[in-house]
């Protein structure tokens, strides 16, 4: 079997393992380490949730994904009521402060606006909405605020990749430049880039993250 075929075979067996996924509905094929995702699914819950099983598979080096978000009518609403909805759990979560995000819903596709301290309550409040009956799709333009210096930020950084253990923080280069970090240098898969990403994504004053990891091994630029 070759590398493509048993990637694809570990990506539907991936899915396969997922409760949250009804994998016979959803076509795998795998270019080069590239998987595409294709089919309908009934939620866009269940989209995200494909998307995040392929990710998780060894061998996986870029995603496309061509899969229709199909609502059965019983699930169906109207974007005022998903708006309302969408208000109402934001505003019940505790990591995030009221009305710190603004929602605008348009044919059942939720966009997501304000400013926030940080990633992982942009995280939180993207989340949230995917799980939503009736949501189509999510836009996510919440901002973060920056609170620290771009030196401080970096030497956080730097401490943080030294301890995942799974990484060698010296095949790491770290550029900072305001709120805005770029990564350069090469990992071995998507698991260990994902670490690397959450771990500056865990540093207070990062706004947005450019990837130029590239893969050591195969030489694949990033995707």
């Amino acid at each position: 079997m070759n590398d493509d075929r048993q990637l694809q075979h570990d990506v539907l067996q991936e899915l396969a393992a997922d409760p949250s996924v009804n994998a016979e509905k959803i076509g795998v094929t795998a270019n080069g380490g590239i998987v595409c995702l294709s089919g309908r699914v009934g939620s866009f819950y269940e989209k995200w949730q494909a998307e995040k099983a392929a990710q998780r598979v060894l061998g996986v080096r870029g995603l496309t994904v061509d899969m229709e978000v199909t609502i059965p009518s019983d699930h169906q609403r109207t974007d005022e009521d998903i708006a309302r909805s969408t208000q109402m759990v934001l505003g019940w979560n505790a990591a995030i402060p009221q009305d710190a995000v603004k929602v605008m819903v348009e044919n059942g596709w939720v966009t997501l606006r304000g400013e926030l301290a940080w990633n992982f309550q942009r995280d939180i409040a993207e989340k949230i909405v995917t799980e939503l009956l009736g949501v189509q799709g999510v836009t996510n333009q919440i901002e973060l605020t920056p609170h620290v210096s771009g030196v401080l930020v970096k030497d956080q950084i730097d401490v943080a990749l030294k301890r995942q253990a799974v990484v060698d923080a010296q095949k790491i280069s770290v550029k900072v430049e305001g709120g805005k970090v770029t990564l350069e240098g090469t990992v071995s898969n998507w698991a260990e880039r994902d670490v690397i990403k959450h771990a500056v994504w865990s540093i207070a004053g990062v706004q947005s993250v450019v990837d130029k990891m590239q893969y050591g091994v195969s030489g694949l630029g990033n995707f």
